[in-house]
């Protein structure tokens, strides 16, 4: 009996892909600078094998939101996006207003007001070697995926954390966004196994880095906004944002702001331990290795903080690229 593989025509190729095709969510449309195009089929939504992306990680990327038919904070997402690929001398296959525009093509295409979008940039198709200059060219791939809720619309009582066995990364490569993000999946493996929200990573002196994909800030007991200093951990753009909005909207819950290295002491005494991300906005931890935060509930830093950044997401035109016509 024959146990070999079958070589596959082209059609009996995309069968098995339309039928085994699963994931974690709806993928919409996606944009890839390979074919030159965009697919709304998920069947059809590859990328090739032997792009360094895929087998070396040897690539950058960024994830915007789409709510209510804008993308939000697209411009920090832009310069991030910039920054990383500059260090890693990865030229950008396209200028900032044609990453703009294919942005919002993709996402119109897509048919959603309401996803996330994921902007990969490659070094390419090349060899299966490590050798960067083996790739001709670099590829940009944008996909238009489904949106979660925010952390704090599912879990309204707040979140469990704990610190990761996994270490922080060094300087540079802990300040760019790159697409080789194993330490990133062991930690969220981590918290998945240890029933956890979040955990967070520590440096190689103890001090507190960041989560799997999440930065941290605490309200201290002078009620002082406080985030980590330091060459750990990735510059997030929510809590950049947020940081600014406390700085003209604070008063009241927050009586101020510092920068400094956090330890893990820091983070038991908090009044208020908070993460922040693209996709969770600012969610509450009431819970950190076992023990309450505060009093165990979302705390009224907390509560200002993100109203203001959902008043931002959904209302600030300065904030906000048009893709669909408002409703």
């Amino acid at each position: 009996m024959n146990d070999f593989p079958p070589i596959l025509s082209d059609s009996e190729f995309l069968h098995p892909l339309k039928r085994r095709r699963a994931g974690g969510g709806p993928c919409y449309a996606m944009y890839s600078s390979w074919v030159g195009g965009i697919v709304t089929d998920p069947a059809l939504m590859l990328v090739p094998v032997d792009d360094h992306g895929v087998h070396r990680g040897d690539g950058v990327f960024e994830t915007i939101k789409c709510v209510r038919g804008a993308l939000y904070n697209l411009r920090a997402h832009l310069d991030r996006l910039e920054r990383s690929a500059g260090v890693i001398d990865l030229a950008l296959p396209e200028c900032r207003d044609g990453l703009t525009d294919r942005l919002v093509e993709t996402v119109h295409a897509g048919g959603h007001r309401d996803c996330v979008v994921r902007m990969i940039v490659t070094r390419g198709p090349g060899s299966l070697g490590v050798n960067p200059y083996d790739c001709p060219e670099p590829q940009l791939y944008i996909l238009a995926a489904g949106l979660p809720a925010p952390f704090m619309e599912s879990h309204p009582g707040g979140a469990r954390a704990g610190l990761s066995a996994i270490p922080a990364r060094s300087a540079p490569l802990a300040r760019i966004k790159s697409i080789n993000y194993l330490p990133n999946v062991l930690m969220k493996k981590e918290a998945v196994d240890r029933d956890l929200d979040f955990v967070l990573a520590l440096d190689a002196e103890g001090y507190v880095s960041e989560g799997s994909i999440e930065n941290v800030a605490l309200i201290d007991a002078e009620g002082r906004l406080v985030t980590p200093s330091g060459d750990r951990f990735l510059e997030g753009t929510t809590v950049g944002r947020v940081l600014e909005l406390a700085d003209t909207h604070g008063g009241g819950e927050i009586t101020g702001r510092d920068t400094r290295r956090l330890t893990p002491d820091d983070l038991y005494k908090a009044r208020e331990v908070l993460m922040t991300g693209t996709t969770i906005d600012v969610s509450a931890v009431v819970e950190f290795e076992g023990r309450p935060v505060g009093n165990g509930k979302p705390g009224p830093g907390y509560k200002r903080l993100n109203t203001l950044l959902r008043r931002d997401i959904l209302e600030n035109p300065a904030m906000r690229t048009p893709v669909f016509p408002a409703a």
